[in-house]
């Protein structure tokens, strides 16, 4: 089985990583240093993927033959015996002396590292600092809170298949794309995934919430096999009452964050309304490529001043989404329903495109003379060099004269025109502003 090391100086969040992979509480969390002590296995799941876990006690300052050596050497053992090994570090407290030294230990060991700046719920500031440990991109993570685990997810997939070989992946030699359909509850999520299957797989009612737990079903789709989730209604926190209720919310965002393309269900008799942005910007924060399905389309008068509307108020609240699909469909009827999967699946494409860094160099230097940067503090900004370090979704590094104040207007402009002139619609992009030298072009000044 493939063996995973959770590594890190004490009290950064290894143990509750730990008990969150595994599923049970298996590993003692407290907020005292030193806790963990001896090396801890268990199976662990993520997603469709199982693998054994090795939590260990934090690496410290330790002199040979002490107590405290003794627990560093079961914590070489444990990164001696691991196939990838997790390296933990503190998001909110930046790079640590202690962070310094132990990465030079584990880039000695010559054993895959993934690097997870854990403790990272909401905006936290300054996360490049973490690029001078030489470990290369990061995760940010919250163990406490599950936010950063589809990336996890998609990082180990893709280094036990490395590591593995082709044969890691399905029997048909093709993975299935994770698609989850989420909405306002009573929008019509279980009808298109009956209607989808062609079978009545899942309850269906006029009852709002009839739907409680996450149900998946493989089905295939023009030759690509999809795994389909269907998923409880997301309603407003103020309307939520009941615990089963709470659980079944709780499981439709864990959903999504292991989704790959979201299907937002709409009710075509009801306006786009807060809870509708609320889930998108969920979804766009979560990084997952979306497709909007207005379901009930039947039962709409005026079609085209309804989507102008609708496209109008979209594109005003959520510029993340622009050239987003929305396809008009019926559930109950069956009607266009190829048009939507088809949307999805392009849009899983782009999600997953990666631009060549000589092409998009050429686009940024045209960018920039049509519209010069901005001055920050007096200094003009200078973007020097740019590359795409991730797909899934689409993120950018920037590498400029200074990280700090940069306007998101301009930032915005970059997005639009990468949409613009490389069909990038309808998927976040993220950029990651890195000041320094740049490292990939000579007589950077």
């Amino acid at each position: 089985m493939f063996k995973i090391a959770l590594i890190g100086r004490p009290n950064v969040g290894k143990s509750t990583l730990f008990n969150r992979l595994v599923g049970r509480r298996l590993a003692i969390v407290d907020d005292t240093p030193g806790v963990t002590r001896d090396r801890r296995k268990a199976v662990a799941t993520l997603g469709d993927l199982s693998f054994e876990l090795i939590d260990t006690a934090g690496i410290d300052s330790a002199k040979s033959g002490t107590f405290e050596s003794e627990i560093q050497a079961q914590t070489e053992k444990a990164i001696a015996e691991s196939d990838l090994v997790l390296f933990i570090v503190d998001a909110r407290a930046g790079v640590m002396p202690l962070d310094e030294d132990f990465a030079q230990v584990v880039r000695k060991s010559q054993k895959p590292i993934l690097l997870i700046a854990n403790k990272a719920e909401g905006k936290v500031q300054g996360l490049d600092e973490f690029y001078r440990l030489g470990l290369g991109d990061f995760i940010p993570l919250s163990a406490a809170h599950g936010d950063g685990t589809a990336d996890l997810h998609n990082y180990i997939f893709a280094e036990v298949k490395r590591q593995r070989g082709e044969d890691f992946q399905q029997d048909d030699g093709e993975r299935a794309i994770k698609v989850c359909i989420v909405g306002r509850p009573n929008a019509g999520k279980s009808t298109l995934m009956n209607a989808l299957l062609n079978e009545d797989r899942v309850v269906t009612s006029p009852i709002a919430g009839t739907t409680r737990d996450a149900i998946s079903v493989d089905f295939t789709y023009k030759g690509h096999p999809i795994q389909l989730v269907d998923t409880a209604g997301l309603r407003r926190k103020s309307r939520i009452y009941e615990t089963i209720e709470t659980m079944s919310v709780q499981n439709t965002l864990q959903t999504i964050r292991f989704a790959e393309v979201v299907i937002v269900m709409l009710d075509a008799g009801q306006s786009l309304e807060k809870q509708d942005l609320t889930i998108l910007r969920m979804i766009e924060d979560e990084g997952r490529a979306c497709v909007i399905a207005i379901n009930k389309w039947d039962k709409v008068q005026n079609g085209s001043f309804f989507l102008n509307e609708f496209t109008n108020r979209l594109e005003q609240t959520l510029n993340q989404f622009e050239g987003i699909y929305h396809v008009p469909i019926s559930a109950l009827h069956k009607k266009h329903l190829d048009k939507l999967m088809d949307a999805a699946l392009e849009t899983y494409a782009l999600w997953n495109q990666r631009l060549p860094t000589a092409k998009l160099n050429l686009w940024l230097k045209d960018m920039l003379e049509t519209h010069e940067p901005p001055m920050i503090e007096g200094k003009r900004l200078k973007i020097k060099y740019m590359t795409q370090i991730k797909s899934r979704p689409p993120t950018f590094a920037l590498f400029v004269n200074r990280s700090k104040g940069v306007p998101e207007s301009y930032l915005r402009y970059l997005r639009n025109g990468l949409r613009r002139d490389f069909g990038l619609r309808a998927v976040p992009i993220r950029f990651q502003l890195r000041a320094g030298k740049n490292p990939y072009a000579e007589g950077d000044e």
